[in-house]
């Protein structure tokens, strides 16, 4: 059984930090990342990489976070740091599956940047 455990959300103010964690199990995986969505728009991708690839970030988020993983721990992180309001929104953790080819979400942690 898959599952993908999610931490690290919060609220904080315009140009601060935050640091989101991934931790999987049930499988092996290939592609790891996160993906957000904010209100009334769609799901995005944030930034993510196959497993030994480079990392693949959206242009809103380059130069400001960074995604790591941890393949013996089946852990991505996500250090955001010099946070916009813009940045609100509810992040999800992604994995694909090396065997299957199947995908998995996180449940969501919530990213509030006040301005």
């Amino acid at each position: 059984q898959v599952q993908l455990v999610e931490s690290g959300g919060g609220l904080v103010q315009a140009g601060g930090s935050l640091r989101l964690s991934c931790a999987a199990s049930g499988s092996i995986f290939n592609v790891m990342g996160w993906y957000r969505q904010a209100p009334g728009k769609q799901r995005e991708l944030v930034a993510a990489n196959a497993r030994g690839g480079a990392t693949n970030y959206a242009e809103s988020v380059k130069g400001r976070f960074t995604m790591s993983r941890d393949n013996a721990k089946n852990t991505v992180y996500l250090q955001m740091n010099s946070l916009k309001p813009e940045d609100t929104a509810v992040y999800y953790c992604y994995t694909k599956a090396m065997w299957t080819g199947n995908d998995y979400w996180g449940q969501g942690t919530q990213v509030t940047v006040s301005s």
